[in-house]
């Protein structure tokens, strides 16, 4: 896939999209792109004011009429119940859902814990989506055509463990770590997701993965303003201005994943230039880790008895 580019999207006047964290960076790229192909996106945004400037922005953006619908709701990943909430709300005001953009997250922040008591990188990254996808797995299936979830992963999967004797990090906290652990989660849950789909014989609704590389988002200065470390702030702008890619350049993989033909359930796409951390996206393989199929059934369990959700897969019917 030589150069590809969201201007090669398909149109998606008759999509309804979703796309988590829409407010700022890969998200907001990613709610322009589709906005410009026409969609109806619900911005999930965890600040209602922050999340309805940035669809004025992208409406002042489109210099063409394209009839898309800009539709910002409130989506705390840190809380279950403003998961829930949100997605009640999907599901009651919308007939379709086309797309489901896991893309939100938080990187190397300091330990916190959800509102939920969860250690706050994997509670937003993997159990925030885990929870919202769930919600809303039943309408992407009985969607008419094709649907897809696409889960935002990172290349710092590779350094990711998931310890389930101390999940949380409660006894030992790297931030690192457990922003690793919450990416390779991101993986095992897109890859399971993918497989109890084919076992329940559902065709028309895929789950795919994909990772920005290295893109200038604010995602890398929440690490060091929660940390209150002006040097790490500075360092870390100084490498953003040499060494990364625009956002919108990383919100390709993502579109990709999310609109192109011929993508296939289970895959992973990421950008195809040096070390993997710039360009036009292409299918990529992640690590062993996260093809364990072993871990990814406990995790999933797990992450069913946390977030007290059950997919129940089996019963779900796509529309004739």
């Amino acid at each position: 896939m030589t150069e590809w580019s969201a201007a090669q999207m398909p149109d998606c006047s008759e999509k309804t999209v979703v796309v988590t964290g829409a407010n700022s960076g890969l998200g907001f790229e990613a709610t322009k792109a589709f906005a410009q192909k026409g969609a109806t996106v619900v911005m999930a945004c965890r600040s209602l004011d922050r999340g309805e400037q940035a669809a004025r922005e992208i409406q002042d953006s489109i210099t063409e009429q394209t009839g898309a619908t800009l539709n910002v709701r409130e989506c705390d990943l840190a809380s279950l119940d403003s998961v829930v909430s949100f997605a009640d709300g999907v599901r009651e005001d919308y007939d379709d859902l086309h797309i489901l953009c896991n893309n939100a997250g938080v990187m190397a922040i300091p330990r916190g814990e959800t509102e939920d008591g969860f250690e706050m990188q994997l509670g937003v990254n993997h159990l925030g989506h885990f929870a919202l996808t769930a919600h809303l797995l039943e309408m992407l299936v009985r969607t008419d055509g094709e649907t897809r979830v696409v889960s935002h992963s990172s290349g710092a999967h590779t350094a990711g463990d998931v310890d389930f004797d101390d999940l949380h990090r409660e006894n030992s906290y790297s931030k690192w770590e457990a922003y690793g652990q919450s990416k390779l989660a991101n993986l095992l849950f897109a890859y399971e997701l993918q497989r109890r789909l084919d076992d329940a014989g559902i065709t028309d609704t895929k789950s795919v993965a994909c990772h920005p590389g290295y893109a200038d988002t604010n995602l890398q200065y929440r690490g060091p303003e929660a940390s209150g470390s002006k040097i790490r702030y500075a360092m870390m702008k100084a490498l953003n201005t040499v060494a990364a890619q625009p956002a919108a350049q990383g919100a390709l993989p993502l579109l990709y994943a999310a609109t192109a033909p011929g993508v296939d359930g289970g895959t992973y796409y990421g950008p195809g230039g040096l070390m993997n951390m710039r360009g036009a996206p292409e299918r990529q393989e992640s690590n062993g880790a996260s093809r364990d199929e072993t871990t990814a059934e406990r995790l999933w369990e797990v992450s069913e008895d946390l977030t007290d959700v059950s997919y129940a897969i089996e019963t779900l019917t796509p529309t004739a």
